[in-house]
């Protein structure tokens, strides 16, 4: 039987463990054009015994960028930052994909350098409010990306990941989850277009897999990932027909030969089961946990095959050395999420790793 602990392949790279670490944002960008830090190279290097690990939410753009102090990999300053990161996770023997989030209309003008309206596929205000560095404020309504726009999108996804490669990353995953912009374009709500990027289920499927055809093509299939949440409202997405696009992205995409698909559940888990029989590559999955996180019971996910990664997200943030914990079956800190975004290093990279554990902040650069 298959565990939680076996190896697998993943495009290629052999990956110690079965357990990932989920991408989580922490907005502590603090460096120059907003580039990780030392803390950040601390931060990654600690759990560099993830199978794993997926950066947090990082923008393929200026206007991609919906919260404060969340990285880049757009320019040459943020490449070189990263090169440090990199570096840290695989000289503790850890493999690194970086996350790339396009927010779209989850933002606020005060976010960008030049005050601007943020982008979405369509002029729709998302109901709520958005974290920004004076607080909370209501989302405002997007500009709508003209077709030239949403092509020149793809392509910044695509130089980003070329960027990802260039910085040392082992590969890159698309977010096409939680409500931000190829999940917009994915929406009944936030898209209304008329034109090839809307109104009909293949249409508005489109962003999705020319995003995510370009990047393989960039950069390689196998150094290729995407995630996706359907059905989930998160950032005041509705759509009403997710059991007939999801099928059409995996079958559009299912011969690429993608690294992984990461399947985010939410109020649709019954769902999963179908999307894990049309995908023939790895199924990564961060399980439905209402009320709760992903635990050491989800393992068995892994056991009985319906995954073959699970990702943990609050769990790393207070357990660096999860996987050690998890094969122990030690107790598992809680975080403290009140410190979870900005802020210092504290909640960052002070909480400890088992008593008797090696030091995780010995791969500090």
């Amino acid at each position: 039987m298959t565990t939680a602990f076996d190896p697998i392949d993943l495009g290629g790279r052999t990956l110690r463990n079965r357990i990932a670490m989920a991408p989580m944002t922490r907005s502590r960008a603090y460096g120059d054009r907003n580039s990780p830090t030392a803390d950040t190279v601390t931060y990654y290097a600690q759990r560099s015994g993830a199978g794993l690990i997926v950066t947090e939410g990082t923008q393929p753009s200026v206007i991609g960028q919906g919260y404060p102090y969340t990285p880049g990999l757009h320019d040459d300053v943020q490449v070189r930052a990263w090169q440090r990161v990199t570096e840290a996770v695989h000289s503790r023997g850890g493999t690194i994909f970086a996350q790339l989030m396009h927010t779209g209309r989850v933002g606020h003008p005060s976010t960008f350098p030049t005050p601007q309206s943020p982008v979405g596929p369509s002029p729709v205000r998302a109901a709520g409010q958005v974290f920004t560095s004076a607080g909370m404020q209501d989302f405002v309504e997007p500009r709508q990306l003209t077709a030239a726009q949403v092509e020149s999108t793809i392509e910044d996804f695509t130089l980003a990941a070329r960027n990802a490669i260039a910085a040392g990353f082992d590969g890159v995953e698309l977010h096409g989850a939680n409500g931000y912009l190829l999940h917009q374009f994915l929406s009944t709500n936030a898209n209304r277009r008329t034109d090839r990027w809307g109104g009909t289920a293949v249409n508005r499927s489109r962003m999705v897999i020319e995003t995510t055809r370009a990047v393989a093509a960039a950069i390689g299939a196998p150094r290729t990932a995407l995630r996706l949440s359907p059905a989930n409202p998160l950032n005041d997405i509705v759509e009403d027909d997710h059991r007939q696009v999801y099928p059409l992205i995996l079958h559009a995409l299912d011969g690429l030969g993608l690294a992984y698909l990461h399947i985010l559940e939410s109020v649709d888990p019954d769902f999963t089961p179908e999307l894990r029989r049309a995908w023939s590559g790895q199924l990564m999955l961060n399980p439905a946990t209402p009320g709760g996180r992903t635990g050491p019971e989800h393992l068995a996910l892994i056991d009985s095959g319906a995954a073959d990664l699970v990702s943990f997200g609050q769990s790393f943030i207070a357990n660096p050395d999860l996987p050690a914990r998890l094969r122990a079956d030690a107790p598992l800190a809680v975080p403290d999420m009140s410190q979870a975004y900005a802020g210092d290093h504290h909640g960052y990279t002070t909480y400890p790793a088992m008593t008797g554990a090696a030091d995780p902040a010995a791969a500090a650069v």
